[in-house]
């Protein structure tokens, strides 16, 4: 799965994850350096162009008159227990869907998934689930509540010491370095995406469903 680099809005760091205790870790930002507290929980957030999910009555027709449902990804939360060698995250959030004939009941269950990325490109654990949404008879919108959890090694999401060591060594004005940004480090700049996760949920999409989600 080709996962994209940028992320939507939802998009929560670590230290703002409710829940998440603060464990000392660093947050870096090339051209700035040491910003903010760093915590070892994963950020959650929905990649673009998964947070949506558009299904037709005929399939290969996509026009606006063959759309059947449509729904989104909306209020992720997520709550992270921190306080074990395994570090585990919990994300929930709501789908709100839409159905173009409101004529009988109905429900619709839709694929969503969830996935661990460590790096900010390599897929470490996928997982996939269904959401289950009951339209009434007469009724056009629909909503229900999903969840998705991730368990992240503490060591591997840990910044090694020597690292930190040299993130916030004390540099004196006129020294050679004193102007660099330790992230400017090829080596610094890797163990840092090394011990960086992320617990991203979308829903699951063919290619064509993906396709009409980037172009429409």
């Amino acid at each position: 799965m080709t996962m994209p680099v940028r992320l939507t809005v939802m998009l929560m760091m670590g230290a703002a994850i409710a829940g998440c205790k603060q464990s000392g870790e660093l947050v870096l930002q090339e051209g700035v350096g040491v910003s903010a507290v760093r915590s070892v929980c994963p950020a959650v957030g929905v990649p673009d162009y998964t947070g949506d999910i558009t299904t037709f009555r005929v399939p290969g027709d996509t026009s606006a008159a063959n759309i059947d449902v449509t729904a989104a990804i909306t209020n992720v939360r997520a709550t992270c227990d921190d306080t074990g060698a395994r570090v585990y995250t919990n994300a929930t959030f709501d789908v709100l869907a839409r159905r173009a004939d409101a004529r009988g009941a109905r429900q619709v269950t839709l694929p969503y998934y969830s996935v661990v990325l460590r790096g900010g490109s390599s897929v470490v654990t996928k997982r996939i689930g269904q959401v289950t949404l009951s339209f009434a008879d007469g009724q056009e919108r629909a909503q229900a509540r999903a969840q998705a959890g991730a368990y992240v090694d503490r060591a591997e999401a840990t910044l090694p010491q020597d690292i930190r060591d040299q993130i916030t060594r004390k540099r004196k004005a006129g020294e050679e370095d004193a102007a660099i940004d330790p992230l400017s480090d090829p080596a610094v700049k890797a163990a840092v995406a090394r011990a960086t996760f992320e617990l991203l949920v979308g829903f699951q999409l063919t290619e064509q469903q993906l396709a009409y989600n980037a172009t429409r």
